[in-house]
């Protein structure tokens, strides 16, 4: 007796979700360009570009 694939799972975020987001952070950056999680924030916006492009 065989087990049942489990279905494939769905993205939460499409593609255009992660343009729209990474648009908020592109304006969102300057504001806190001297504080502490300006790298964070700096890096999750370069993620998100990578990730628009899959």
């Amino acid at each position: 007796m065989s087990t049942p694939e489990p279905a494939r799972s769905r993205a939460v975020l499409s593609t255009e979700d992660f343009k729209l987001i990474r648009k908020a952070l592109e304006h969102y950056l300057p504001t806190i360009e001297d504080g502490e999680e300006s790298k964070k924030f700096a890096r999750l916006y370069h993620r998100l570009g990578t990730a628009a492009k899959l």
